[in-house]
């Protein structure tokens, strides 16, 4: 995982990468929350695969890659999960959706020409959310020395998650987890792995956002927050 999805801290690729040198295993990075939004790591010539999703960098939904390095002129070993043609190596049989791919393609292409404006933009958004919700003294999950612009994770202590998910639903979306485990009523396992304690996961709320997310309410958001804490 290159970033986790429920923190958006960035995991250490460059470090493991030394680890493998050598090594016969193949290594493959999920880039799904930090393809477009930090390059330098999957830039690592030890990757032999990475996973992306589309619509995370603003492209098409319904399309996602997964990008295969050879080595020594030999693509690495997949399995396909469909069977039929013998197009795109054995892989994958049918007719690809283009306009799809040429969406994914066109987005990275600006993802990657826009990325320090698009990343300037997400860290004054995160600087003015973290300014607007002072007041509840909110205590920041994960390293944020190694955490992306574009979320975070945070827990508003005497405020359930699932009572602020509910209360500002007319202003802003957030979420207690992952989209992917968010029909579960199931506290946060990545959370509980970091160690924290049961009272600051139940408590702990997820956002997120990008170049193009409009300014909230943040005065109606801080009053509707804080009327929860004084119930």
């Amino acid at each position: 995982m290159q970033v986790n999805n429920e923190t958006g801290v960035s995991q250490p690729l460059t470090e493991l990468s030394p680890l493998l040198a050598g090594h016969d295993a193949f290594w493959h990075v999920d880039g799904a929350q930090g393809f477009g939004k930090q390059v330098e790591p999957l830039t690592d010539r030890r990757i032999d695969l990475v996973s992306i999703s589309g619509h995370k960098i603003y492209g098409p939904k319904g399309i996602g890659a997964l990008i295969a390095r050879k080595r020594d002129g030999a693509f690495p070993p997949l399995t396909p999960l469909m069977f039929g043609g013998g197009q795109e190596q054995g892989l994958r049989p049918g007719t690809l959706p283009v306009p799809l791919i040429a969406g994914l393609g066109e987005a990275a292409k600006l993802a990657l020409r826009d990325h320090a404006t698009r990343a300037d933009r997400c860290r004054a958004f995160r600087q003015r959310l973290l300014a607007a919700l002072q007041p509840l003294k909110p205590l920041l999950n994960g390293d944020q020395q190694w955490a992306l612009p574009h979320s975070v994770n945070l827990s508003l202590p005497g405020i359930p998650s699932d009572r602020a998910i509910t209360a500002l639903k007319g202003l802003v979306a957030v979420s207690s987890t992952s989209a992917c485990t968010s029909h579960t009523r199931s506290p946060s396992h990545v959370l509980a792995a970091m160690g924290l304690d049961q009272q600051r996961i139940e408590t702990s709320i997820r956002l997120s956002w990008c170049h193009l997310t409009p300014e909230p309410d943040w005065e109606a958001i801080l009053t509707t927050l804080h009327g929860l804490r004084d119930q």
